[in-house]
């Protein structure tokens, strides 16, 4: 896989990463669209991630499992990411070069609006889906 570059809308938070898988996902949960105007499209880059910041990085826990990162100046989100472990989730409009990466997985598929589809066929998940897959052991 590639590494992947890029930046917040002021350049303040740069990313470098590499996806763990060759496509994107998206989320449709309620709190993902509320924080992105929309579904947020992402690449599961798990810990492989470095991000350079000059002077504003913030994260917001939106759970008791994730958090949401994003640009303090400019107000790009970043990722989501796990609180435990650092999983990150990036923003896959922070890179230019993707347009290669097709869209694979829809995660939080029956929070989805009525008023969108994508035309893609791709594997779904449901939110109780995605909670098992997070969940540790102990926890089911």
């Amino acid at each position: 896989m590639p590494e992947l570059s890029g930046t917040c809308l002021c350049g303040d938070v740069t990313v470098e990463a590499t996806p763990r898988i060759h496509e994107m996902g998206t989320c449709h949960c309620a709190v993902c669209r509320k924080w992105s105007a929309g579904p947020f499209m992402t690449f599961d880059c798990g810990d492989n991630v470095v991000v350079k910041v000059q002077n504003s990085f913030g994260v917001y826990k939106s759970s008791q499992w994730a958090e949401r990162v994003f640009c303090k100046i400019c107000g790009t989100s970043v990722a989501w990411r796990l609180q435990q472990g650092g999983e990150y989730h990036l923003s896959a409009q922070l890179f230019e070069e993707t347009a290669n990466y097709p869209l694979g997985l829809q995660v939080f598929i029956d929070e989805k609006p009525d008023n969108y589809n994508f035309a893609e066929k791709t594997k779904t998940m449901t939110g109780e889906e995605v909670f098992a897959m997070f969940s540790s052991p102990e926890e089911s």
